[in-house]
């Protein structure tokens, strides 16, 4: 399969994102992150064909760059997602997170129907391969400290950072 990789800026620094070719959003990696290798070489190495082509990439980059101007909220391009079934309902429920909150992996536990998953619900979480999109950043700690993020905290903090000036710039006017 072939997919079409761009970059964007991002309150969180550089990003790369790729797209298949209906334009679903398969992976959205932040330049300054905490991974093993970069995006190009995981995709290639997970059987992807990476091309470039700013017309199959345009939509996902005007809606992220939405996001990081601060006029965007939510996303509405389509989600390419590979996982379990649990892994699917996890990253369903994270989409649901309101921008600018926060839930408690116990709270995504209930709201996938197992209010004990609150573990399974990190794994499921840490394999969250569009972050940002679908709002991983969200998810936080029982006790409300940040924990968990594949890119590194310090990409979670600037992510937080900026929905909540959003929302208080929102609020002043």
């Amino acid at each position: 399969m072939r997919v079409y990789l761009d970059e964007t800026q991002s309150p969180a620094g550089m990003l790369a994102f790729a797209v298949d070719e209906a334009g679903a959003l398969v992976r959205v990696q932040f330049a300054e992150g905490d991974y093993g290798s970069e995006i190009e070489q995981e995709l290639e190495r997970e059987g992807f064909e990476v091309s470039r082509d700013p017309e199959k990439t345009a939509e996902v980059g005007e809606q992220l760059a939405e996001y990081a101007a601060g006029g965007r909220r939510t996303f509405d391009v389509p989600l390419a997602f590979v996982g379990s079934e649990w892994q699917k309902a996890v990253w369903g429920a994270l989409i649901r997170i309101p921008y600018g909150e926060t839930r408690s992996y116990g709270e995504i536990a209930a709201m996938v129907g197992r209010p004990k998953a609150a573990r399974a619900v990190g794994r499921a979480n840490s394999t969250n391969r569009i972050p940002l999109v679908v709002p991983c950043h969200r998810v936080i700690g029982a006790n409300g400290t940040l924990t968990g993020f594949a890119g590194g905290l310090h990409l979670k903090t600037r992510l937080l950072d900026h929905e909540r000036r959003v929302l208080a710039t929102a609020n002043e006017v």
